[in-house]
């Protein structure tokens, strides 16, 4: 997690190299916990979410003080659940362990719970490709991580490439989710591409 990562001027986030966004999911209302800058350290607001192959980001249609993005990498994602309740909207929730800068001490850092509410319109096509890039994102790092490497923390932009092409083939679309999938990458000043999530020039 990665409170406010870098966006172009229209709100979409600048991306890593190699990263490629799969689809983008407005009107969603999102919750998460322990931000220093927030009333309460909780946030709740409504907003944009986008899903890659590395990470989802969600976007503030207003920011929350300080509060405009929120930065969620696949592999440090956990426990997440698609919760289906009779008298509230349909959500996923889940917990996502902070990136740590390089020099910071790890104990000062701490899991934030996260809530991602769908109250406009159906999930049936975000819900599926989530899953199955978080399945696929920690099949291929458990693959890559060597022994040597797994007292280290495993870098999010380093979790190996989820087969994307193949299930946006395979994507079922569900006529009454607006997600909007992307079927070609959107190209805002495409030549602008981050390398790691430290050492952010804003």
């Amino acid at each position: 997690m990665a409170v406010n990562p870098q966006l172009f001027q229209n709100g979409m986030p600048v991306p890593f190299t190699n990263e490629l966004f799969v689809l983008a999911r407005e009107a969603v209302d999102f919750e998460v916990d322990k931000i220093p800058e927030a009333p309460g350290g909780k946030v709740y607001t409504k907003g944009t979410i986008y899903l890659s192959n590395v990470r989802m980001v969600f976007v503030a249609y207003k920011p929350v003080g300080p509060f405009v993005a929120f930065d969620l990498p696949l592999l440090y994602i956990h426990g997440e659940k698609f919760n289906q309740p009779i008298f509230f909207c349909n959500n996923i929730s889940g917990k996502v362990d902070p990136v740590i800068p390089e020099d910071a001490n790890r104990a000062l850092f701490s899991t934030h719970t996260f809530k991602i509410i769908f109250k406009e319109g159906g999930c049936g096509t975000f819900v599926p490709l989530f899953f199955n890039l978080i399945r696929s994102v920690r099949q291929y790092s458990q693959m890559s991580v060597s022994a040597a490497d797994a007292a280290h923390r495993a870098d999010p932009l380093q979790a190996g490439q989820p087969p994307v092409d193949e299930m946006m083939r395979c994507a079922f679309v569900d006529p009454n989710d607006p997600t909007r999938i992307f079927l070609q990458q959107p190209k805002p000043e495409s030549q602008l591409r981050r390398r790691t999530y430290h050492s952010q020039a804003t």
